[in-house]
């Protein structure tokens, strides 16, 4: 008896030292990622965002992937189209500094309405949606649960379909009791993040390299939280419960748009999420040489790619399946 005290008090003192450490962490990522922008409530959370450009001129607005910030998109991508289009960049329910109240939400039609419902807040109408990986999925959520408000897609790398497993990189994330992740993400994954992010993030941007500010000036920082793990986890989970539901409304999608990807992506296989979306209507380019992290590592190509989507989407002279469907 005395045996098993012991180890379930150093079990225990190992547990409150691993939180000591997650709290200092944390507190390290807060001071190098500050908030941005402004916060909106929506049913079920907040919606934080930056907004640059003109407020008269088409809205763009920019979804990021899994285990992001939008600080994806404020790394390059938004003043490179803030000077002729009015940008707005937010962090998904649950990510960077905006909050969801409860695991379900991170289901795609539940993410969805949340950012339909900030969009109606701000009085934005018809914009086009810029999704990467995930973000590529809540979009696509929106333009079938809400096609009136939205103008057009240009998705960067999107996930589109099921995955036939998670990436390797996100493993540690299936986790589908929320008691459990929240007592790993307050002892052990912030800490074992921190060790790991060198080896995690040359996965991520394979085959091209990851910048030496991504942890600044791309928010990298911020998923060195609890908060950020458990968001990441719930996201794993309820993609994989609602995105057969979504691949089999796609028939039914009518906005217009478009799928970029780099050729050598090693978090999704371009040949599943990207072509195979031309019957629905989505034109589909594709970029050798590179991968995942197109937004941050080649972002004067998605800003160029983003144009030509918005134009099309936006101009009824010109129409998306006259664009070429692939580019080397």
């Amino acid at each position: 008896m005395t045996t098993v005290l012991i180890v379930i008090a150093v079990f225990v003192a190992f547990l409150f030292v691993m939180n000591l450490w997650t709290r200092k962490i944390t507190r390290r990522g807060l001071e190098t990622v500050p908030q941005l922008g402004q916060i909106t409530p929506v049913h079920g959370g907040s919606i934080h965002y930056v907004e640059k450009g003109n407020p008269e001129a088409q809205t763009i607005v920019m979804i990021h992937g899994l285990a992001g910030q939008l600080q994806h998109f404020t790394y390059a991508l938004v003043d490179l189209l803030a000077d002729d289009y009015h940008v707005i960049a937010l962090d998904r329910p649950g990510c960077g500094y905006s909050t969801r109240d409860m695991a379900e939400l991170a289901q795609l039609p539940h993410q969805a309405g949340m950012i339909a419902e900030f969009l109606d807040k701000k009085g934005v109408d018809r914009a086009v949606l810029v999704g990467h990986s995930l973000g590529g999925a809540v979009s696509l959520a929106m333009a079938l649960d809400h096609p009136a408000r939205v103008a057009g897609l240009a998705l960067l790398a999107p996930l589109t379909h099921k995955l036939p497993e998670t990436p390797a990189i996100f493993k540690p994330l299936e986790i589908r009791s929320e008691w459990m992740r929240s007592l790993i993400g307050n002892t052990l994954a912030v800490p074992l993040a921190s060790k790991t992010a060198p080896h995690t993030l040359s996965a991520a941007f394979d085959p091209e390299t990851p910048p030496d500010d991504f942890l600044d000036r791309a928010g990298g920082a911020l998923g060195l939280r609890p908060s950020a793990f458990v968001t990441a986890s719930q996201d794993v989970t309820g993609v994989d419960a609602s995105i057969n539901a979504q691949v089999a409304r796609y028939p039914n999608l009518t906005v217009p748009g478009g799928i970029l990807y780099g050729r050598q992506d090693a978090i999704l296989s371009p040949p599943l999420h990207g072509p195979t979306m031309t019957e629905f209507g989505l034109s589909y380019e594709e970029l050798d040489g590179f991968g995942h992290m197109i937004p941050i590592t080649e972002p004067e190509i998605c800003a160029a790619f983003i144009r030509r989507m918005t134009e099309a989407a936006t101009s009824p002279q010109t129409s998306l399946q006259d664009k070429p469907s692939e580019q080397a």
